[in-house]
């Protein structure tokens, strides 16, 4: 029961990542996309840090600070230029370029986690590579500097979860989160102040669309969602974890069609397919051991 409701669980977090794609698009027309972050991020924190209980010895050491922000740098880069990329690309194309990420994982993991590199990794490599080329070269979808920008992000949340998975196992779930949260709302202050060198009026921050967004992302996306993430990890394999969340581009998608109304062309659908099926191709193989180690303690 306890991992039905944890995959339960993983899989609304993965349908409100995907469904916040359109909603933080249409905030960031009003408010620039650190600024936003920063504000986010904020909130978040301060969400959680309600909940942690002060009873008892001092829960933050100087390890903790240090795992946190550790990992808040690298997801700070995800949503930085996730964020800034949905400035010049579309919701859809953002989703399944995001999603990548759950295929850089493993290849990331045998540098960093010293996982023995298997031929399966590769090969999804491959298949996501010619779906991220459907996507977003052929027919009339061109590369965009949208489309680089939020491969990088990929690449930050891919550095994440690799060391998300070092870290958890380390340190209380609640103040490793509120950490990072704190860390990467720092960051997108200190780059809105660097780089958004632009008045943003009170009006603008209290437009309708930014309220929602940030009342979405803030409380559901981000306090929520990485919140839950690192609880409910526990009670399920890594490999359902990394499939779940091989869903969140799919959701992205049915919310832009859906809210907007944003279509892909036939060969962005099969880049988008192919893409799909690389990131559950990768993680496919760390299934069958399971079941083959439980029939063996059956016997």
């Amino acid at each position: 029961m306890k991992k039905l409701f944890a995959d339960g669980s993983l899989l609304f977090v993965a349908f409100i990542w995907g469904a916040t794609f359109v909603v933080v698009q249409n905030a960031i027309q009003f408010l620039p996309p650190h600024l936003f972050n920063g504000i986010r991020f904020l909130l978040a924190a301060i969400i959680l840090s309600l909940f942690v209980q002060r009873k008892g010895k001092q829960i933050i050491s100087m390890k903790i600070i240090k795992a946190g922000t550790f990992l808040g740098f690298f997801l700070f880069i995800g949503y930085a230029f996730q964020t800034v990329g949905l400035i010049y690309t579309t919701s859809s194309k953002a989703g399944f370029i995001t999603g990548l990420s759950v295929m850089i994982v493993p290849i990331l993991a045998v540098f960093f986690l010293k996982e023995k590199p298997k031929l399966i990794v590769f090969i999804s490599a491959g298949i996501g590579t010619v779906g991220l080329y459907f996507l977003t070269l052929a027919g009339i979808s061109k590369i965009s500097f949208g489309d680089f920008l939020v491969f990088i992000c990929a690449i930050g949340f891919a550095f994440h979860i690799v060391f998300t998975s070092k870290y958890s196992e380390q340190h209380p779930a609640l103040p490793l989160t509120i950490i990072q949260l704190v860390t990467v709302s720092l960051l997108s202050f200190l780059s809105s102040y660097l780089f958004e060198n632009q008045t943003v009026s009170l009006e603008q921050i209290l437009h309708q669309d930014v309220i929602f967004a940030l009342l979405i992302t803030s409380i559901f996306a981000t306090a929520i969602a990485f919140y839950v993430q690192t609880k409910f990890q526990q009670f399920t394999s890594a490999a359902r974890v990394a499939i779940i969340f091989a869903m969140e581009p799919v959701f992205a998608a049915l919310t832009a069609f859906m809210v907007i109304n944003e279509r892909l062309s036939i060969y962005g659908l099969i880049g988008c397919f192919f893409i799909f099926t690389a990131m559950i191709t990768t993680e496919i193989p760390k299934l069958f051991p399971l079941k083959r180690e439980i029939k063996q303690t059956n016997i």
